[in-house]
């Protein structure tokens, strides 16, 4: 049922959460996976909540992924670049083979209020989780096009349907993000191409770990990270975080022939919660 071999496959974000889980999925299915992170320099800008894998890390993932005895390609990956993304791409390409599946998983958060907000933390987050998304789909949607075949899945959030404080550049990005999603499934559906859009609740991140301490930090009442995901998780219908394996799981179908009729939809994986 999802059968993947000789497909090739590029995450963005891929080298930890979501993205790598989906990577992970996607070769274990018999994918060529090709992922991509940005690998931060020293004194980088951190104030996001993101995750910054080092440069050791990439030997990390892409002996993670080999063990499923597929083709992998590990890289830095700045999607906020054209010129890099591109580049990302056509190396990808040459390792792995034409680009039949993107998932587009980098993105970024942080706790700030319309208030104060600066424009370069405004344009980060916009610039990765919606322009980057943009970009890479830009880079791979004609070779698929030309194929006859393609699947491109957006990684959102219930933020793009319900507003969270403090977080406007987030909610306003993934908002955009289902836009997007719907505009490409329209100009790839003759043609073989679908895009969908995952939208889950908190899972269980390294980036929701760090969006939470700054949420804790922000409101200053003494309770610990730890202490705020655990009401977080009781505050679910389920009372429990969702895991990014499961989120892995359902890209992983839509990914294949059988889901060739889903496309320009906002899946949300929630566990019955609005948030």
């Amino acid at each position: 049922m999802t059968n993947l071999a000789g497909r090739g496959a590029i995450v963005t974000g891929g080298f930890s959460g979501m993205g790598f889980a989906i990577a992970t999925a996607l070769a274990e299915a018999g994918a060529n996976v090709a992922v991509g992170s940005y690998i931060a320099s020293a004194g980088a800008d951190r104030s996001d909540a993101a995750y910054y894998p080092g440069v050791d890390e990439i030997e990390r993932v892409r002996s993670a992924l080999s063990a499923h005895g597929t083709r992998v390609h590990a890289a830095h990956l700045d999607v906020r670049d054209s010129e890099v993304t591109n580049r990302f791409v056509a190396q990808a390409e040459a390792a792995i083979g034409p680009a039949d599946i993107l998932v587009n998983a980098a993105g970024t958060t942080a706790e700030q209020p319309v208030c104060g907000h600066s424009d370069a933390l405004w344009d980060k987050i916009v610039d990765t989780n919606l322009t980057g998304a943009f970009r890479a789909t830009r880079a791979v949607l004609p070779g698929m096009i030309e194929r006859g075949w393609g699947r491109i899945v957006n990684i959102g959030s219930t933020a793009a349907s319900v507003g969270w404080k403090d977080n406007p550049a987030y909610c306003a990005s993934k908002a955009g993000l289902l836009g997007l999603t719907r505009c490409v499934a329209l100009e790839g559906a003759a043609h073989g191409v679908t895009c969908v859009m995952i939208s889950p609740t908190w899972v269980e991140t390294e980036l929701m770990r760090r969006n939470v301490a700054q949420v804790v930090e922000r409101e200053g009442k003494g309770r610990t990270a730890e202490e705020a995901m655990a009401e977080i998780a009781r505050g679910n219908p389920q009372q429990r975080m969702l895991q990014p394996q499961e989120i892995a799981a359902l890209a992983v179908f839509l990914c294949s022939d059988l889901a060739k009729g889903i496309t320009m939809e906002n899946i949300q994986v929630t566990g019955g919660a609005l948030w």
